[in-house]
């Protein structure tokens, strides 16, 4: 079994990288860096704008599978150039969306990484299931259901074997902070720094914080088990608001001989209040769950940051 990983040199697809090898199978990863850093022994790479349509059918007609990850901005910045975000994002997922469709029989799975995160939107009910409805408040959220959406139109249309995933909020090691996104990667950052660490409003907002591990051993058990037109969430059911992060991490920092310094800002009207997925359907057909605990997984990536 051969699969493509597009975006396979960021910071999930080298862990989703690591896990398909374990699984025994080949694996080709593309992305726009020239030197990628840690991807596993056994996983090739290809140096590739998945915009390059040529380039990109040469590749995927070797392929069984294909994950498609790659994203060229983070919620951040889709604020700040909304028009960006559609070009640069949905136009070469469309693109993807016909090049798959043209592998017919030959393509056993398309796995699209959507955003449990943001295509929800502001929800009453929580944990969040599948079938809330999906309202995002973001561009980014917009465009990554507009993906959806065109890809499950694939799947009525011409048979494209798509399986959706919405992962929660990754962290763990190799996770760069001042990002735009990635709330205790860029906290930490901060607490290197010496500066202060800025939360929105009394606590900040609540999200489910999900190991990066978890996160690819989710996708794989989609790849694997998961239904084509389906969408499932990857997430551990648990929420924690950003005092919260902060009050887990505060004794690794003080025993390092570093501090916690807080700012609270105003609420930002942009801002979900609280994000918590539910992962029962995930779990339903492939048995999977999250095995990484949140102290565990915070205590790795404070002691791997402080030691580089």
């Amino acid at each position: 079994m051969r699969t493509c990983i597009i975006g396979g040199s960021g910071f999930i697809g080298r862990y989703l990288a690591q896990a398909l090898v374990e699984t025994g199978r080949d694996v080709i990863a593309i992305g726009r860096r020239s030197n990628p850093e840690f991807l596993p022994s056994g996983c090739e790479y290809v140096s590739c704008d998945y915009a390059n349509r040529p380039l990109l059918r040469q590749i995927l007609h070797t392929c069984d599978e294909i994950v498609d990850l790659a994203y060229a901005t983070v919620p951040q910045t889709s604020f700040a150039d909304p028009i960006n975000d559609i070009q640069a994002n949905l136009y070469p997922s469309v693109g993807l969306l016909e090049e798959a469709c043209a592998l017919g029989t030959k393509l056993r799975k398309l796995l699209i990484v959507s955003s449990g995160g943001t295509v929800y939107g502001l929800v009453e009910d929580l944990p969040i299931s599948e079938e809330t409805a999906l309202a995002p408040v973001s561009p980014y959220g917009i465009t990554k259901l507009t993906i959806e959406r065109y890809a499950m139109m694939f799947h009525r249309l011409h048979g494209l074997p798509v399986t959706i995933v919405r992962p929660a909020n990754a962290y763990g090691v190799g996770q760069k902070p001042f990002m735009g996104q990635g709330f205790i990667a860029t906290a930490m950052g901060y607490i290197l720094r010496g500066e202060e660490v800025v939360i929105f409003g009394t606590r900040g907002t609540i999200r489910d914080y999900i190991h990066v591990k978890d996160i690819a051993s989710g996708i794989v058990a989609a790849l694997e088990k998961g239904s084509c037109g389906t969408a499932y969430n990857i997430g551990t059911g648990i929420g924690r608001d950003n005092q919260e992060v902060l009050e887990t991490l505060s004794p690794l920092v003080t025993k390092s001989g570093y501090s916690v310094y807080i700012r609270t800002e105003a609420t930002r009207r942009f801002d979900v209040p609280a994000n918590i997925l539910d992962s029962k359907s995930l779990r339903e057909c492939s048995g999977w769950h999250p095995n990484v605990s949140f102290e565990k997984g915070i205590e790795e990536m404070w002691n791997k940051l402080i030691s580089e």
